[in-house]
This record gives C-alpha cells, structure tokens and sequence, in this order.
C-alpha cells in the first residue's frame, strides 16, 4: 500500500463487539458504493494501547483516530484512543476485569420497576455507588407505572432515593406518562440506560422515538425476569440527543472501587465518614462510637441502604484480594 492511499480521521464509537466497531466519522472520508454514514473498524494490532486486560477495549461515545484505506471505502483500522472525560462500567465476573459500558456521557438512566420484574433497590445501589465513583449524575427511571403496584416497601425506598437527593421521574413505555418529563431531562444529554433485564429499556426507546422500532423481550412469567434482547452497548443518535443502551443486566458488580472507600460513594454515608470512635478504619459494623450505625438507628439512613452497603463492601472485598489491584505498596 503505498502511503498516499492512507488517510486520517478521527470518529465517534457508536457499538462494537469482537473487535468489529461501527463508528460515525466527523469528517465523511470515502465511502462504500452504500454511501452508509458509518464506517466499519478493528483495533490495528487488535490490543489498542493503554486498555490491555479490560474485557472490551472500547465503548459507545469513545472517541478514537482512525486509518483509513482510500481503496477500502467504508472500512479502517483504529490506531490510537482520545482522552475520555469519563467512564461508566462494571465488574466483569466472568472475566475477572473491567467491562466497559459508556464513554463520555452526561448523565445515567438507571431504568427500573415497581413490578414485573420486581422493584430491586440494591440493584439501584450499585449503579449509584459505580456513577458516583465516576461523577456521572444519576436519574431514577421507575417504568410500567401502569402496572398496579401497591407495596409500601417500594414506595418507601423510591421516597428515600429521592430524599437523599436523586432524581426520580416515573414513566410508563406503554401509556405515555411521564415521559415528556424524561424526553425534556435527556434532551441536548448523552445518556447511558441501565437497567436489569425486562424492566423495559428498548420500550422506553421506543416509546420516546416510535421511528426506530427496536426489538423488545418480554417477562419469563416463571421466573419473573426478562430475556436479554439488547445483546451489546450501542448509540441511537436522534436530533441533538444521545441515548447509549446497554444488555439487560442481572447482577451488577462496582468496579474500580477500594472496600474502605466505599462509604465515599453512598451520598448520605459519605458526610460521617472518618467521624467515627475508630475513624477510618471503623468496620462500620460493630464497633462503639460508629456514626453510620447511629444513623441508621435514628433513621437518618435507611436500614436497607445500611444492608446493601455491608453486601457491597463485602463484594469489593472479595474482588480487591482477588485481583490485588489495592495491595499496599
């Protein structure tokens, strides 16, 4: 190949899996016959420099350069990575690494449920603890509001959410409400949707842009949960709004957080940190004089979120010895 038939450009990341990348080029560069806007990339090299040992090298809302091949129109090879403003992951199990979920967005849609599937609250600790940890704003998104519900546990926990200062907007994908509220809270944003499977992420797309028509699962009446239907991260770019959908996920793990640092990260935990008899290095489990068991006692913080908080801490314990990524020096 010789060099005049190598171009530069730089581009938006939009999906990708396997090391197969759609990405949207700021500049059009040369096409295929198609004339498709979107470009079709693989890492040169396959592993990109300075993401080696995470589970994907890439997510939707990266920003990367790209080698293009003028006789290849529509096809190029990604040879370096821009610096990101931020990143939402998780904890890969499976991999034992990091999973990349979304680069460079504006807020997190944490979607969930009152019912079908049930409302899981830890499940929303998580996401709070992992956007926390990365300063990503968070807005709690109850869907199928339609569905009679009438448990006082939910109400309660969706009341707290929204005292200790989260957003809380209740939609319905089928009948419409509440989701001019949630078009006018993502408009001109990039955002990333989460949410576990059959809590309606595609349907909510869907309800707010009919035109794209992506496919939706239903409950698996037997288990009450939903089949996965979104199988990777991907961008749906409409007007000058962003919406990064992700898989439906069952269990999410925080990633990149220390055990002892995990009270920095629950915002009404936060505060007491380090005023305890035993300062930091209180368990916040038995010890006298500890400022998170008062609270928790005088009802300033909710004995579930104090729950959640041991289970997570005990998780990021786990995977700290494990992967020794915390191991003092």
């Amino acid at each position: 190949m010789k060099n005049e038939e190598i171009m530069y450009i730089t581009g938006l990341v939009l999906s990708g899996s396997k090391n197969i990348f759609t990405i949207r080029p700021d500049s059009p560069g040369p096409r295929s016959p198609a004339t498709s806007p979107h470009i079709e990339c693989r890492i040169k090299g396959k592993i990109l420099k300075g993401m080696e040992g995470f589970y994907n090298a890439l997510a939707p809302g990266d920003r990367v350069k790209i080698e293009i091949d003028t006789a290849q129109p529509g096809m190029g090879m990604i040879v370096a990575l821009e610096e990101r403003i931020n990143l939402f992951s998780r904890f890969n199990q499976k991999g034992s690494c990091t999973q990349l979920l979304a680069a460079n967005i504006d807020q997190v849609l944490c979607l969930t449920t009152r019912v079908s599937p049930p409302f899981r609250p830890r499940f929303l600790d998580r996401v709070l603890v992992q956007a926390d940890s990365a300063d990503i704003p968070v807005i709690i998104v109850c869907n199928k509001i339609d569905l009679h519900c009438s448990d006082i546990d939910t109400d309660e926990r969706l009341e707290d959410f929204r005292n200790i200062g989260y957003e809380v907007i209740e939609v319905s994908a089928k009948n419409g409400e509440g989701l001019e509220e949630l078009r006018q809270r993502i408009n001109g944003k990039r955002s990333v949707l989460v949410g576990q499977s059959g809590v309606g992420k595609s349907s909510v797309v869907n309800a707010l842009w009919p035109e794209l028509n992506i496919k939706t699962g239903v409950i698996n009446e037997k288990y009450d949960r939903g089949n996965h239907t979104t199988t990777l991260a991907f961008m749906i770019e409409t007007d000058n709004t962003q919406i990064i959908d992700t898989p439906g996920i069952r269990r999410f793990v925080p990633d990149g957080i220390d055990a002892d640092d995990l009270i920095l990260h629950m915002v009404e935990f936060a505060p007491l940190a380090g005023k305890c008899t035993f300062g930091l290095s209180c368990s916040h489990r038995r010890e006298p004089g500890c400022k998170i068991m008062e609270a928790v006692h005088a009802g300033v913080i909710h004995e579930d979120r104090y729950n959640s908080f041991l289970r997570i801490q005990d998780e990021l314990q786990l995977i700290n010895e494990h992967t020794g990524k915390y191991d003092a020096d």
